[in-house]
């Protein structure tokens, strides 16, 4: 960790090799988080993109105690929750998308995927960008509470809301596919 730091130490100074660096460790785990977030390769790699712009562009501003990773994260979410809001307000975009085209005219069951990223389109924003870092990078519930500003039973009764959620969603979705 300490070599890390040391690391955003040199970002802050504009050295670009350390940020080659910085960005080669965290670019598939922030990846991985952006595209269960919102799921399309492409948006996430752009949300990636962005995160490490705002993170060489205020990288003088980190501030030490916290971990560079937990940094990162507060960050890549942060761009990932812009974006969700941004589409939010395409209601053109959401209807089609609630509606879906595979299933008017397709009876068949989509792949698991499918269902899946569906079944996380119906948990609200902050509960999904929490289950997302959770069960895909592991973190804990104090780097969670740390990475999104809020508490640690904060972060575990919106784990809770978002599993039941996703539970229920995805056992409407197995129940009609039988």
């Amino acid at each position: 960790m300490h070599a890390e730091r040391g690391l955003m130490e040199r970002v802050a100074k504009g050295d670009q090799g350390a940020f080659g660096d910085l960005a080669q460790r965290y670019s598939s785990k922030l990846l991985a988080v952006a595209g269960r977030l919102l799921g399309s390769r492409a948006d996430a790699e752009d949300a990636v993109q962005r995160a490490f712009l705002q993170c060489y562009a205020g990288a003088a501003g980190y501030n030490p105690q916290w971990a560079v990773s937990t940094w990162l994260y507060r960050i890549l979410t942060n761009v990932c929750v812009d974006e969700l809001r941004r589409r939010a307000t395409r209601t053109a975009y959401d209807e089609r998308s609630a509606a879906g085209p595979l299933s008017s005219s397709n009876h068949r069951p989509p792949d698991a995927y499918l269902d899946l990223h569906r079944a996380l389109e119906r948990v609200p924003r902050e509960a999904r960008v929490l289950l997302a870092l959770r069960y895909v990078d592991g973190l804990s519930y104090g780097e969670l509470a740390r990475i999104r500003g809020i508490t640690i039973n904060t972060v575990k009764s919106q784990l809770a809301r978002g599993k039941a959620l996703l539970r229920d969603e995805l056992g409407k979705r197995g129940a009609g596919h039988e």
